[in-house]
């Protein structure tokens, strides 16, 4: 169901403090705190002893007390003092996550320690470039199958419908769409020439009139996705056109976390090409965004329902190329991965 050896979004950085915490990342529990260095922790969410959960315990010493019976655990999940003869038995241990704090996110890793490579993260440009303006929200929990939010962004044709208000205009309806694989996933772009702003960009874009419009809707392995809208005037736009100084660009960054097979942790931000310092324009984007993808969260909840109480087989569309192929060779890679724990289970 998930691939376990890639990194995932745990929290925002500002979520995770000196207070012992539980979080759910691909139906795994995990007790999740700072230490006093300021570096996050990531334990197994159990107790050997009798599975108490660690994050009912307190923190002692930089480690973990259990609230049962005391067992003591250091950030490295080796059990160091456990009540009774003073003896700690050799199977007293939890696993440790690896984690890894960037972009203001808390990164972790749920495979196997010994291949995670923090280099592997998401490259985002821009994070700190101070040309470039950045918004944000609040994580989303969402009541659906982690794999619908990455169907949904890589479909730029349903903001024509569920983005009315928003990111629609008429070209978004019916504009032909082209599908692209990278060794990181699938991009399903197109370019919309000398069309009406949409709704949302009109209030942003420091030119007049109608505008060549690109959606770049791209999804990587195993749930995060890049998603790039470029406003141009028209004239200026397409895969050979020269753009105008006054292009804007939005980059959209979103991170699924799968929290169990039926629910996901939505996490997201937007950079910008324009005003960085301009505060009131970065608490418009922000609210209007996440606007924009609670109407997503709707559709996407009663979507989760529909299949879970379907009578009758699902059909696709053309429009659904690249989602369906991002799904079948992520689901080889997942297979792929557990064809390899089984091998070396045997041996």
């Amino acid at each position: 169901m998930f691939l376990k050896n890639a990194w995932y979004v745990a929290a925002w950085s500002s979520e995770v403090d000196r207070d012992l915490q539980q979080i759910l990342v691909l139906g795994e529990k995990i007790c999740m705190y700072r230490s006093s260095d300021n570096e996050v922790v990531a334990l197994e969410d159990a107790c050997p002893h009798r599975k108490l959960p660690l994050s009912k315990g307190r923190i002692k010493n930089d480690g973990i007390e259990c609230g049962y019976h005391g067992l003591t655990f250091n950030g490295q999940g080796n059990c160091i003092w456990a009540p009774g003869d003073g003896n700690i038995p050799p199977k007293a241990k939890v696993h440790a996550y690896p984690v890894h704090e960037k972009y203001d996110l808390i990164w972790i890793w749920m495979g196997n320690p010994e291949l995670a490579d923090t280099s592997t993260i998401i490259d985002i440009p821009n994070f700190n470039n101070p040309e470039w303006g950045v918004n944000q929200g609040k994580a989303m929990e969402l009541n659906c199958n982690y794999l619908l939010m990455c169907d949904n962004l890589l479909d730029p044709t349903h903001v024509a419908w569920v983005h009315q208000s928003s990111f629609a205009q008429s070209a978004t309806k019916s504009a032909a769409l082209n599908v692209t694989q990278t060794d990181e996933g699938y991009i399903v772009h197109r370019w919309m020439m000398d069309a009406e702003p949409a709704p949302f960009y009109k209030k942003i874009v420091e030119f007049e009139g109608n505008c060549d419009r690109l959606q770049h809707y791209e999804v990587r392995y195993p749930a995060h996705a890049l998603i790039r809208a470029v406003f141009t005037p028209a004239g200026t736009g397409g895969v050979d056109g020269t753009l105008d100084e006054k292009t804007f660009v939005m980059d959209s960054y979103n991170f699924m976390t799968p929290t169990t097979e039926t629910q996901t942790r939505y996490y997201w931000f937007q950079l910008r090409n324009i005003r960085p310092d301009d505060q009131a324009l970065s608490k418009m984007m922000s609210e209007d965004v996440q606007h924009a993808f609670e109407e997503d969260r709707v559709i996407l909840n009663a979507v989760q329902q529909g299949l879970t109480e379907k009578k009758t087989a699902t059909i696709d569309l053309s429009i659904d190329s690249g989602q369906l192929r991002f799904r079948r060779q992520l689901s080889k890679k997942i297979e792929a991965e557990r064809e390899l724990e089984n091998s070396q289970e045997a041996h």
